[in-house]
């Protein structure tokens, strides 16, 4: 007997108001159903197939490198159809376990603690009491507190509305049932639709038993109908990432404003986050590293005792220990900072590597450039990469020095120890130790008044 789980994924999210499927909105940074398929991963199935519809065939396109079975449903006829469409593939002493797409939070401890407890012969059901059950289908229990059956919210009278107990949609049952249950379903209901909640009240009439578990908590089965909750359960998310950061070692200023976005950031103990900060992507920093207000980090490897400060954006670089960076900094496209290397307010790297105690500390541009150890880079120099049809590289080897004002036109190599006088435009490889000024001569015009 194996276990089969079943993400129903095919829904029109319409409140969602947006071109895009609403299980493609993303939550921290990742799909709503991207979510749901981890947490399925996690318990170790045989297969997962995900239901979606024909019509949203841009579900299964963006995340089609997940190791699922994609299976389209041709038409919308209820959650009970959704679920049919995978009975082929599921054998009758195979578990079933049906999820949802846009209910991202749902965990392994709650989900495994439905398997354990699922009847053989019955059907687990994960419920939960909420304070607003508004639009949720609720659970209808006998005199012994045992469940009868689920009404949905449009098909509940008014003394079945005031229930508190709501179903959240997550079962479990073998397949076998499921193949004898759903042939016999019908759409004698409000929506028209073939409800999988109304096995509930087959599986009682023919006194199977059906043992409803309590989530445990709110959040974890709280479903996206709108932007409203997806904002909602976005913050929420959030907590729990800065929770688990903070745990760890990691000092996070303040847990609301803080965003991790994606499954891949990592904190070594001892690394202090500011406020506004959002990390994305590949991060790994490292102890004693400082990040900021305002920054953005994208596919970043920051070193022990690093600092970035204020308002600096990087991607796709890596930082050495001791480096610095900040405030106002934008570093991206592979770029390299070696230890103790500095880069100041205002200055872009892209593409470039600087070498240890290498400094670039005002309002400089390096493009497309290797610098040696031990280079200064005055205010306001920058390499001139681009001719307009491709980029060129620029080398600099250690020790030297560029001046203020200063363009350096690629492809060129300026030796060690060179220095290029502020203002200058160098065009030509420097020699080691040579001087490279090139300044036209100063000309000036007495009693000149502009008009």
């Amino acid at each position: 007997m194996g276990l089969k789980i079943v993400i129903l994924a095919a829904g029109a999210g319409s409140r969602m108001v947006a071109d895009l499927p609403k299980v493609l909105h993303p939550l921290g940074g990742i799909p709503l159903l991207g979510h749901v398929i981890h947490t399925a991963l996690s318990l170790e199935p045989e297969d997962i197939y995900v239901i979606y519809s024909h019509e949203r065939s841009n579900v299964k396109e963006a995340l089609l490198h997940e190791p699922v079975t994609w299976v389209a449903q041709e038409k919308p006829l209820g959650t009970g159809h959704a679920v049919m469409q995978a009975l082929p593939q599921v054998s009758d002493e195979d578990t079933v376990l049906v999820l949802y797409g846009d209910v991202p939070l749902i965990t392994k401890g709650t989900l495994q603690y439905l398997l354990n407890s699922t009847p053989k012969n019955g059907i687990g059901l994960l419920v939960a009491k909420v304070a607003d059950p508004s639009g949720l289908g609720r659970i209808v229990r006998g005199e012994q507190k045992q469940i009868l059956r689920i009404v949905e919210h449009k098909d509940a009278s008014e003394s079945e509305l005031r229930l508190k107990e709501i179903n959240t949609g997550i079962m479990a049952m073998q397949g076998s049932l499921l193949k004898a249950w759903l042939p016999n379903l019908t759409d004698t209901n409000q929506q028209n639709e073939y409800y999988l909640t109304d096995t509930v009240a087959l599986a009682v009439s023919e006194d199977r038993p059906v043992t409803g578990v309590p989530a445990f908590s709110a959040h974890e089965i709280q479903g996206v109908n709108n932007r409203w909750q997806l904002g909602q359960l976005e913050r929420y998310y959030q907590q729990l990432q800065a929770k688990r950061f903070s745990l760890s070692g990691v000092t996070i200023r303040d847990f609301a404003r803080f965003d991790v976005r994606g499954r891949d950031v990592t904190m070594d103990p001892d690394v202090e986050i500011d406020v506004n900060v959002i990390l994305s992507g590949r991060v790994h920093i490292a102890s004693g590293a400082y990040v900021g207000p305002g920054c953005c980090l994208t596919n970043v490897t920051v070193g022990s005792n690093v600092r970035i400060e204020a308002n600096s954006v990087i991607s796709d670089t890596v930082l050495e220990a001791n480096a610095h960076v900040g405030p106002f900094a934008h570093i991206h496209g592979e770029s390299h900072l070696s230890e103790h290397a500095e880069v100041g307010n205002f200055v872009e790297l892209k593409n470039a590597k600087l070498g240890e105690g290498t400094k670039a500390k005002h309002l400089a541009y390096l493009g497309d450039a290797t610098l040696g150890k031990h280079v200064n880079v005055g205010a306001g120099a920058i390499t001139c990469n681009y001719d307009g049809k491709q980029k060129w590289e620029t080398t600099v080897h250690d020790n030297v020095f560029i001046g203020s004002n200063t363009s350096i036109i690629a492809p060129i190599t300026l030796h060690d120890g060179a220095v290029v006088g502020a203002g200058s435009t160098v065009s030509n490889d420097v020699e080691a130790k040579a001087l490279a000024v090139t300044r036209a001569k100063l000309r000036t015009v007495k009693d000149w008044q502009r008009d």
